[in-house]
């Protein structure tokens, strides 16, 4: 009709904007599992190739020997004590050598009192290698009378509980190209049969335990 008013037109909603953008995020998310999966097949292809040019395993280590130097129980109840701990550590690797760090410490514990504490010298081991390393360990520690009532039944009975912590930062050495630093820890339950300054120690039994910190 000429003149008339004419009938109100919706507009109708259009969505193809919102089409294309859902696909460009779809696409994003298809290259970014891509870029993952590929990493993944790099990774294992790489870890392939590592183990099986340079045959990685892991080092060994056995507490060998322990002398007392001193252990000396003062009348204010306190004990002074000197030991010297012989570590065996042994390198099976034939391509990997390890460089032992500053930062490490050895504790003899005795039913959970620290008896005496030192250090692991800094070196560094070379490939299929076997290195005893002495440590010189001292301390001072309240030593009551429940503890040596305890110590003293110990000693009688020839069956003598120790705790040996171990931590070192270690690095292990690929070629001439040394890798990121990382913490071991060794717990060494031991029985010995006495602890007499300057009197050969029988080890009865000892168990090894191992973890490492990245």
């Amino acid at each position: 009709m000429l003149g008339g008013s004419r009938p109100h037109r919706r507009n109708i909603p259009r969505y193809h904007h919102k089409r294309s953008t859902g696909k460009r995020c779809f696409r994003c998310i298809c290259c970014c599992y891509c870029c993952i999966f590929l990493i993944i097949i790099i990774l294992a292809i790489l870890s392939f190739y590592f183990y099986t040019i340079y045959e990685p395993k892991i080092p060994l280590y056995k507490i060998e020997n322990l002398e007392v130097k001193a252990f000396d129980v003062q009348p204010d109840f306190s004990l002074n004590t000197e030991f010297q701990v012989s570590m065996r550590a042994e390198n099976p690797n034939s391509n990997i050598g390890i460089i032992y760090g500053r930062d490490s410490y050895v504790i003899v514990e005795y039913t959970d009192t620290n008896l005496c504490s030192g250090k692991i010298p800094s070196f560094h081991q070379g490939i299929k290698n076997t290195t005893i390393v002495r440590i010189d360990l001292k301390g001072r520690s309240e030593f009551g009378s429940g503890l040596q009532e305890a110590f003293r039944a110990n000693q009688k009975s020839g069956r003598v509980p120790l705790l040996v912590r171990v931590k070192v930062p270690v690095r292990v050495v690929v070629g001439e190209f040394p890798l990121k630093q990382f913490d071991v820890f060794i717990n060494c339950s031991m029985l010995v049969d006495n602890l007499v300054p300057n009197k050969k120690i029988r080890v009865l039994s000892s168990h090894n335990s191992y973890s490492v910190q990245i």
